[in-house]
């Protein structure tokens, strides 16, 4: 077998490889995985209570009437 023969085995083999291994983590989705299991929480771990309004950051602004 020449080099050239055996360069292109191999490439053709590296080449293989790469491609399975898009396929396996690829962006294609859920294509022949099973689904993802939705995370359960337990009834008693509620998350806290958001407050009833934000906390103003940063200067007060106010209103200048126009003159």
């Amino acid at each position: 077998m020449s080099s050239e023969s055996v360069g292109g085995i191999l490439g053709a083999i590296v080449a293989a490889i790469v491609l399975a291994m898009a396929v396996v983590f690829g962006p294609i989705g859920q294509y022949g995985k099973p689904p993802k299991p939705a995370k359960a929480e337990p009834a008693g771990a509620a998350a806290p209570a958001a407050p009833a309004a934000p906390v103003p950051r940063g200067p007060g602004i106010k209103e200048v009437p126009n003159q």
